[in-house]
Formats: C-alpha cells, sequence, structure tokens
C-alpha cells in the first residue's frame, strides 16, 4: 500500500509543448474559478430575489444560497472517482455543460422549485468539473512543473470568490437577478469550447466504479451539511438538526467500514494513514472556513456600517485576489515545492503555519474595524488574509495531491474540494450563527443597527480566528510528521 501511494507524482506526463501547457493551465483555472465564483456571488442576488415575485421566506433564501454549495460538496468526491474511471476530459466537459444547463434553468425559473433545482443542477456539474481540472493539469505538467500548476489552480480557486463578489455586483448593479444566470450560460459554454480544444485525454482508471460507497458519502456529506445549514435557522438543538447530525455520524461510519472493506473503495479511508493528506485536508477546511468567514460578514459590513452600494461593495474586496496572487508564487518557493523553492527552502510545515496564522491576524484586525475606520486600513487588513491564503492553500493542496495515487487524482482533488467547501459552509455557519444570535433582540434602525452590527461581527471575527489558530497548530504538527515519515 504504501508503495503505491508514494507513488502519486510518478506518472509520466502527457507530451505536450510548452504553448500548449500553458493553454491548459489557463483553461482549467478558469474552469474552476468559475464554478467557485458562484458560491459567492449569489450572496449578492439575495436582496433582488427577496423582492421579487418568487416571494421567499427567510429561510427559502439561505437554501437558494446554500443548495449549490450542498451538492456541489456532496458530489465531489465521487465525481472525481467517476471521472477517474470514465476519463478525465469527458468528465471535465460533461461538468461544464450541465453547469451551463443548470444556469440556463436558473434563470428561466418561474417558481421557487424550479430556481433550487437549477442551482443543484449547476452544483452536479460543478462537481465534475473541479476534480477534473486539476487532473487534467496534473497529468498534462511535468514533474518540474506541476508544483507551479498546483500553485496556479490554488490561487484561480482562491480568487474565485473574489471574482464572485466583483463580477455578481457589476451585473447586479445593472440587471435583474436572472441577468446573473444569463451571464453564466455563455461563459461556461465559452469554457467548454475552450477545454475541448485544449485539454489532452488521460488514460482511464479500469477499476469499478464503488456505487454503494459513493451513495454513502453523499448521504453522509449531505446529511452532516444540513445539520451545518439549517442550525443557525432552526437552532443547533432542534430535533432536525441533532438527527441530521446523528444520520451523519453513523452513515459515515458506515461508509469507512465499507472502505475497509471493499475491493476498489471511492475513498480509501486507509489514505487518511497518511500524515501529509491528513494535515492537508485539515488544513484546506480551516482556510476556507476563515476566508469564507470574511466574504459571509464583508458584504454586509460594508453595506450596513460603512453604507457602501453593492457595487462599491463587490469591488472593495477585488485587492484581496491581487494579493493572493503575488504570493502564491514565493509560498511554493518557501515551501520547497518548486525547483527554485531550494534556496532559503523555509519548508512545507512553516510555510503554512505562518499562512493560518495571517489568516487569523486579518480576522482579527477586522474584529477591530468600525464605521470610522478608513479603508486604506481595511485594506490592510484585507491583504493580511490575502498573504496568509497565498501562502498556505497552495501549499496544502500540494500535500493532499502528492499524496494520493497518480491514477486516483480525480478523487484526490474530489477530497480536498470536499474539505473546501465544508470548511466554507462551516465559515459561514459559525458566523451566521454569532450575528443572528447578537441582533435576534433586535437593536433599531440607522446608526443603532450599524454599531450592533459591527460588534456582532467583531465577535464573529474572533471566534473564526481562534478555531484558524487552534486547527492550524494541528495542522503544522500533522505536516511534520509527514515529512519525517519514510515514502
Amino acid at each position: 500500500m504504501t508503495s503505491t501511494l508514494s507513488s502519486a507524482t510518478s506518472a509520466p506526463a502527457v507530451g505536450v509543448g510548452s504553448g500548449r501547457r500553458r493553454s491548459v493551465t489557463a483553461a482549467m483555472c478558469a474552469g474552476v474559478l468559475v464554478a467557485q465564483s458562484l458560491v459567492a456571488a449569489m450572496n449578492l442576488a439575495i436582496p433582488k430575489i427577496a423582492a421579487s415575485g418568487l416571494h421567499p421566506s427567510a429561510s427559502q433564501l439561505l437554501w437558494i444560497v446554500d443548495t449549490y454549495v450542498l451538492v456541489f460538496a456532496g458530489l465531489l468526491v465521487p465525481a472525481g472517482a467517476l471521472g477517474d474511471r470514465l476519463g478525465r476530459k469527458g468528465a471535465l466537459l460533461t461538468g461544464l455543460g450541465v453547469f451551463a444547463a443548470g444556469a440556463l434553468l436558473s434563470a428561466l425559473a418561474p417558481t421557487l422549485p424550479l430556481l433550487l433545482a437549477g442551482r443543484a443542477v449547476s452544483g452536479a456539474g460543478a462537481a465534475l468539473l473541479v476534480p477534473a481540472t486539476m487532473a487534467v493539469l496534473l497529468h498534462a505538467a511535468p514533474p518540474a512543473h506541476r508544483a507551479g500548476a498546483v500553485a496556479a489552480w490554488s490561487t484561480a480557486l482562491g480568487i474565485g470568490g473574489m471574482a464572485g463578489n466583483a463580477g455578481g455586483a457589476l451585473i447586479l448593479q445593472y440587471l435583474p437577478w436572472q441577468g446573473l444566470f444569463w451571464c453564466y450560460v455563455p461563459l461556461g459554454l465559452a469554457l467548454l469550447v475552450w477545454c475541448a480544444a485544449a485539454a489532452p485525454r488521460i488514460p482511464r482508471h479500469t477499476a469499478p466504479l464503488d456505487l454503494p460507497g459513493s451513495a454513502l458519502l453523499v448521504l453522509g456529506a449531505g446529511a452532516l451539511l444540513f445539520g451545518i445549514i439549517e442550525g443557525p435557522d432552526l437552532g443547533w438543538t432542534s430535533a432536525a438538526v441533532l438527527g441530521a447530525f446523528a444520520l451523519a455520524l453513523v452513515v459515515l461510519a458506515l461508509f469507512v467500514r465499507h472502505g475497509l472493506r471493499a475491493a476498489h473503495p471511492v475513498l480509501d479511508p486507509r489514505l487518511f494513514r497518511l500524515p501529509r493528506l491528513r494535515a492537508g485536508s485539515l488544513g484546506i477546511a480551516v482556510a476556507f472556513f476563515g476566508m469564507f468567514a470574511l466574504f459571509y460578514v464583508n458584504a454586509q459590513f460594508l453595506q450596513y456600517v460603512k453604507g457602501y452600494s453593492p457595487l462599491q461593495t463587490g469591488w472593495a474586496i477585488v485587492p484581496l485576489a491581487f494579493g493572493m496572487m503575488a504570493v502564491t508564487k514565493y509560498g511554493m518557493r518557501w515551501a520547497g515545492g518548486t525547483p527554485r523553492g531550494s534556496w532559503g527552502r523555509f519548508g512545507e510545515a512553516r510555510t503554512v503555519g505562518a499562512g493560518l496564522a495571517l489568516i487569523a491576524a486579518g480576522l482579527l484586525a477586522l474584529s477591530t474595524a468600525d464605521a470610522g475606520t478608513p479603508y486604506p486600513l481595511y485594506l490592510v487588513f484585507l491583504l493580511t488574509m490575502a498573504a496568509g491564503a497565498g501562502l498556505a492553500m497552495p501549499t496544502l493542496s500540494h500535500a493532499i495531491v502528492a499524496s494520493v495515487p497518480a491514477d486516483r487524482s480525480g478523487m484526490g482533488s474530489g477530497l480536498q474540494g470536499a474539505a473546501r467547501e465544508l470548511g466554507a459552509a462551516l465559515g459561514i455557519a459559525v458566523v451566521g450563527t454569532v450575528l443572528s444570535v447578537r441582533l435576534a433582540s433586535g437593536t433599531g434602525h440607522g446608526a443603532a443597527l450599524g454599531t450592533a452590527f459591527a460588534d456582532a461581527a467583531a465577535l464573529g471575527y474572533r471566534i473564526a480566528a481562534g478555531a484558524v489558530l487552534v486547527v492550524g497548530a494541528a495542522v503544522v504538527l500533522g505536516l511534520r510528521a509527514g515529512r519525517r515519515t519514510p515514502s
């Protein structure tokens, strides 16, 4: 088993020239950026949907946002394994087509159930798309360029949320909520054409599909995410939420038991014996926990407390993307993940530790912001988090994909995707709960409401920062153990 797992990056790359390799990298990064951007863009559409003829309730508004995330996260690992079995390029193109079809259904939806169905279809397409992009990228890049390819992919993933904020703000400033989905239809189709031309075909993994394992994983992840998403609205001690958590615990235990016995499990639990894979998955989850705690609070803070328009709000976070891109290449070098990483090598564990510490520091700094905080200072707080994400996320992604056998690269990408979306859902749930609890009693309007919201946001940020620091310490210890473990 160890020898098989240690061959994660030993498969030969597809023979493509440097020019085509750059096109493959650009296309795969564009695909994952678009899929991730739809998560954030929906937050800006909620006010217009709430005022539309659909007349959604508060809980229905939550599901309009979270249905995409729920299906996306629940299907990521099975979809990655399906791509390994049936072909990564085929999964990639199918995912883009399904994603665009879901956007079209959402744009045309005359009723709430059809809108939710469209969101679910788009989530299923994203689940097929995202693992395939990583698999194609790894097979198209020669060994010396794989860490850099992972860094570019991770950067695109990280800035997807910011692109969704900025692009969604621009679209929704001038168009109704349906306009957001109409824009994603041609975008998805254009990416399909680009990827069909650029992406090479990859040899298939010949193991049979694990349908029982896939079903258990989807059911367990769905129950867990239902509890997380509904916790703030129904109450964390409600029968529905506690029942969802209990169901998730039982089903995921059955999934582990099945995985240990199956000849070809969709996700082999024995992979988690590898410290780097464990630490990488946990680190990705906690990094996105912190980043999406920011995304959830930021839009409301800038509008309620600072008085920004939706367009100003969307563009105020754009520098975060440039900060991440600027830091990412240095993070991989300091971690030793690129050929030029030999100079002054800082090490994987230290690089990730510094990155997670900066994310926590940025959250703590944001907890001090109020109506009087000037935007340049607020931007410094955002760029602190950007630097942390640029250091941590590419290095964590590389730790995961380097721990998974090359013939299961789609499954490995799906695993980190599931960790990412689960972390994002947790970040939203935790800060959302803090905001709702602190504001539940009602605090007036105008300046009084803005002050109360700033106080609640500060508490949410501090709790999120504490979680990032505590879990981050465990991640660093796991990466250090992984480097000591012989391959």
